[in-house]
């Protein structure tokens, strides 16, 4: 079941998802009371769609079927009549209003007792009422409603739907619409923060993830600004986006299919489970297929179908996100614990807008809120995800930077280091000098003892050279046993005492390896940079001083003054022994 971090995950991500689906189907009257109860409402349904003169006349209030729980249900697309009685009067002083909360697919018009004309209550961002959110649809009662009087409705949707119905006094409407309105406010807020970061990030690193996060939360800001009429604040889109009541169906499947397109390239679905991906493409594919029709006004079933294809694929990306956190996969761990709650919200509002059962009032900001805590998550997942590459990255730099058996730079690095740092002595007219060693008799030590011996034999000779060296100087192996020894600002004069000190501390005492002990010593020759010299002249020069080492009996320090030519010999300084 993975480690204990990923089992943590998958226990924290279950708890997430039950309690927010606990929440979704606890019953709404067990979390608030209405000051006016509603217990005393009796609903009823005509199953027919005859004309509102037949209806109001009450010739047809026998072929009502009274309806138990207070929820209207309707699967479309004919439109149904209900008939909403009170079996106690609703006083007038309490302003009250009938409140039905209502998806956007949905449009009810509403006739009050002796009232030849309907009421339009529409959602959806459309035909609001002034002062009131779209986070139900309402209906005053400006004359209250006496008990036994009948509240007619006609109920039309382009899909199923679940309508609960009761009767709120305007004080407690609007304390409800202020709680709804301030949480919106601050998920809109959210979404347009973490697009702003998420547009931020792709252009200040250049990762794709997070423009493909950008897309999806601005799919899904418009769809929620739409589905709630924030839109219309907008004067740009209120026009194309606000009055249009194909709008919130076009917004959410395009909504859905970015959030869809999004976990499946995060979880690289495509190439880690086809079999999955083949399930949610064919589902986008279809999400697709239902925006042209929208786009050409085909809208009967598409909210049907569209439902249908998001849980589809929900239920294979959530496959997916738990086999990747059991195969330890920070990706889809990440992922998981941050859009679980979301999936489960996304499932219940699915269900709720299918008509099989009735969502409470909260979920039309839970939703966002939950959407923005992911983006949350999933930037904290894509930022973790970019460490880890540059961690890696480091690494092999490090690898081909640093020589792994003696801790020195390799020769690529000191080529790269020599050569700056000579253009800066020859720009500045600084000194510079290099220190070029090897190790006395090595190959007998690797031919009379294994090269395990040997390796030994160089971390311990690198370890006390590099501790005699000053903090700005450089070491790097050159190859085999020979190390180089940058040593900038330095005199030739100067150079031949760091020389002698690499060389002495060496000698000073036998190595311990294995339990025995072994004899080492050094040849090093030292070159100063002359006027105009370039890096493999003055290492030539370095080798030419620590051959003369050699040759003149090694564990000694010979230094070469390119100011001495001619018939005067080369080396000077030479030190050691004799």
């Amino acid at each position: 079941m993975g480690t204990p971090l990923q089992r943590w995950i998958l226990l924290i991500c279950g708890c997430l998802a039950f309690a927010s689906l606990a929440a979704a189907v606890w019953p709404s009257h067990a979390r608030s009371a209405a000051p006016l109860a509603t217990s005393g409402l009796e609903l009823s349904r005509l199953d027919a769609d005859p004309v509102p003169l037949e209806v109001l006349g009450g010739a047809l209030d026998h072929r009502f079927a009274v309806v138990p729980g207070g929820v209207i249900r309707e699967t479309g697309p004919r439109a149904g009549w209900w008939r909403l009685v009170s079996t106690h009067a609703v006083p007038a002083q309490h302003q009250p209003y009938i409140v039905l909360g209502t998806p956007e697919s949905a449009r009810i018009e509403a006739w009050l007792p002796g009232a030849s004309m309907p009421v339009v209550a529409k959602t959806g961002g459309v035909d609001i009422p002034s002062g009131f959110s779209s986070r139900a649809s309402v209906v005053p009662l400006r004359d209250g409603l006496r008990a036994g009087h009948a509240v007619y409705l006609r109920v039309g949707t382009l899909a199923p739907v679940a309508m609960a119905v009761g009767i709120e006094p305007l004080a407690q409407l609007h304390h409800r619409d202020l709680t709804y309105v301030a949480w919106r406010a601050a998920s809109l807020v959210g979404f347009v923060l973490l697009m702003m970061l998420a547009l931020g990030f792709w252009l200040g690193i250049g990762e794709r993830g997070y423009a493909y996060l950008l897309l999806t939360l601005a799919a899904q800001l418009a769809f929620f600004a739409t589905q709630g009429g924030e839109i219309r604040l907008l004067p740009g889109l209120s026009g194309l986006l606000g009055e249009d009541p194909r709008s919130p169906i076009l917004t959410g499947l395009l909504a859905s299919g970015a959030t869809l397109a999004f976990l499946a390239h995060g979880l690289r679905l495509r190439d880690r489970n086809p079999m999955l991906w083949r399930i949610v493409a064919g589902c986008l594919g279809v999400l697709l297929l239902l925006v042209v029709a929208t786009v050409a006004g085909v809208t009967r079933g598409v909210l049907s179908f569209g439902h249908a294809a998001t849980l589809a694929a929900t239920a294979a990306l959530l496959v997916a996100c738990v086999r990747g956190t059991i195969r330890r996969e920070r990706a889809a761990g990440f992922l998981l614990m941050a859009w679980l709650p979301v999936l489960a919200l996304l499932v219940a509002g699915r269900v709720a807008e299918l008509g099989l059962w009735v969502a409470p009032a909260w979920l039309g900001y839970a939703l966002p809120a939950a959407l923005v805590l992911a983006g949350t998550v999933t930037m904290i997942g894509l930022t973790d995800a970019l460490q880890k590459v540059r961690r890696d990255r480091d690494r092999v730099s490090r690898l081909a930077t640093f020589d792994t058996l003696t801790g020195a730079l390799s020769r690529p690095a000191m080529q790269e280091r020599l050569s700056a740092a000579v253009t800066e002595a020859h720009r500045n007219g600084t000194p510079l000098s290099v220190v070029f060693f090897d190790v006395d008799r090595f190959k007998r030590v690797n031919d009379d003892h294994g090269h395990r011996v040997g390796d030994n034999f160089l971390k311990f000779i690198a370890l006390r050279t590099r501790n005699r060296l000053r903090t700005y100087d450089l070491m790097g192996r050159w190859g085999g046993d020979e190390m180089v020894v940058m040593l900038p600002d330095t005199r030739l004069n100067e150079a031949l005492g760091v020389a002698e000190n690499l060389r002495s501390a060496v000698n000073c005492r036998p190595l311990s390896i294995d339990d025995r002990l072994f004899e080492a010593s050094l040849s090093l020759g030292v070159a100063e940079l002359a006027a105009g010299e370039s890096v493999e002249h003055l290492i030539e020069r370095a080798d030419s001083a620590l051959y003369a080492s050699k040759t003149a009996g090694r564990d000694r320090v010979t230094g070469h003054d390119p100011r001495i030519t001619g018939s005067h010999p080369r080396f000077v300084a030479t030190s050691g022994q004799t």
